[in-house]
């Protein structure tokens, strides 16, 4: 009995050896990709990093020109080391830029204001209640950015001098309200459909009418989103020129208007322009220094579907 056993538990024991061993997995050959995604994440970050200089310098060089002298403005090779001066900071206060500031801080926070009165409850119509033609209604708000404005002026010259708004703010703000709309709506209704409908059916169920769901429900939780909206609306509002430079003289002249008058028919004045020019950028760093977390969490919120 044994004699017969001992061979059976050899064989099985033979078999599972050979089971095991023919089995086992294989061993992963190294992904082909793997080198080249490694070295492109440094390769990736060493471009980021040469596009944010070449964007940048150009500001950079600007502050640097506007704390020079005339003459030090126009040396070849330029001048990276020079005695700093305030004089061109005088000369530009001296010209009267302040009623083109306010020029245009009214027209562009009263336009920004507008804006997204108008734009927070389309949106949110076109993305938590849409209907049938929802689509071509948001081809018709993006459509009204492809007419070229060069096209509209000379109707627009003689709607505002029937009406006698040549030369007035009013008609800046409306013109800023219209153009900065279609692009408001469209960031709008991308936030708007990052929100849980679950949220607005339980506030529905709650009793809350549609005042009470746009006001303590969605506009809380797009906020980001509003914030991101009214700061590129506010730039755009504030570079304005083509609109401002033909609509406008001298009582409702904005700060590119004022830029303008710095090319005479004796040349450029560099150091003043770019000390014109730090001064009308200074807004909208501010602006954007003080809502740059809500511009990021706005920015990325409707980036992800």
């Amino acid at each position: 009995m044994a004699s017969r056993t001992t061979p059976t538990n050899a064989v099985s024991v033979q078999d599972a050896t050979r089971g095991a061993t023919t089995t086992a997995p294989p061993v992963a050959a190294p992904a082909p990709g793997g080198r080249r995604g490694r070295l492109g994440s440094p390769m990736l970050g060493v471009l980021a990093w040469l596009a944010g200089i070449a964007f940048f310098f150009p500001v950079f060089w600007m502050f640097l020109t506007a704390f020079k002298q005339e003459a030090d403005a126009y040396t070849d090779p330029p001048k990276l080391v020079f005695e700093p001066t305030l004089d061109q900071f005088t000369s530009v206060l001296d010209r009267g830029v302040g009623p083109y500031l306010a020029n245009s801080a009214i027209a562009t926070v009263i336009s920004v204001v507008l804006v997204l009165l108008l734009a927070t409850p389309a949106a949110y119509a076109l993305s938590i209640r849409p209907v049938k033609k929802t689509r071509d209604v948001l081809f018709f708000f993006i459509s009204t950015r492809m007419l070229p404005v060069v096209a509209a002026i000379v109707p627009l010259y003689i709607a505002a001098k029937t009406v006698h708004l040549l030369d007035n703010i009013a008609t800046l703000i409306i013109l800023y309200t219209a153009m900065n709309l279609p692009i408001a709506v469209w960031m709008m209704r991308s936030f708007f459909q990052e929100v849980p409908k679950e949220l607005i059916e339980a506030a529905t169920v709650d009793g809350a009418p549609l005042r009470t769901v746009l006001r303590e429900v969605m506009l809380p939780i797009v906020a980001p989103g509003l914030a991101a909206t009214a700061l590129i609306c506010f730039i755009f509002a504030w570079n304005e020129f083509f609109f401002a430079v033909n609509l406008t003289a001298s009582q409702a002249a904005t700060v590119p208007v004022f830029l303008v008058g710095f090319i005479t028919s004796e040349g450029l004045y560099w150091a003043q322009l770019s000390a014109a020019a730090t001064l009308a950028t200074l807004p909208v760093l501010i602006a954007g220094w003080i809502a740059q977390n809500q511009l990021v969490r706005g920015l990325s919120m409707g980036a992800i579907k």
